[in-house]
């Protein structure tokens, strides 16, 4: 296996915690892994009346970044540019207006150790 195709692999392993994290809170997933030119989004999701633009970091446990560190303010501004495209894109298109909660950017880092089973960390409102 090609290290592109283990990593691939890790981050769809980390999304899959990711959606069942975020389904156990409440939250409707409407889209996973949304890409247009610009980029992508890993999970859109409804929280009661809010949008959730959920970024997903996953990463073994030693010796990387810990998830949680890797959302810079440049990621933050693109997640803000590509949550606003597909708010023109699809949401606007499908409901006739923006969502009423508004939208909110999550984060949930899961972390692999190399015993054990994931620790996974949602925190809301990022950005």
């Amino acid at each position: 296996m090609s290290a592109g195709s283990a990593r691939g692999a890790l981050g769809r392993y980390g999304e899959d915690l990711a959606e069942r994290r975020l389904r156990e809170a409440g939250m409707v997933v409407l889209e996973r892994n949304w890409r247009c030119s610009e980029g992508e989004i890993d999970l859109i999701a409804r929280d009661r009346e809010a949008l959730v633009i959920c970024e997903v970091k996953t990463r073994r446990a030693i010796p990387f970044q810990h998830p949680m560190e890797a959302l810079s303010p440049a990621k933050t501004a693109r997640l803000r540019r590509l949550a606003a495209r597909w708010l023109s894109e699809c949401w606007v298109p499908r409901n006739g207006r923006l969502p009423h909660g508004g939208v909110r950017i999550d984060l949930v880092g899961v972390v692999l150790p190399g015993r054990g089973a994931p620790v996974v960390h949602h925190v809301r409102g990022v950005g």
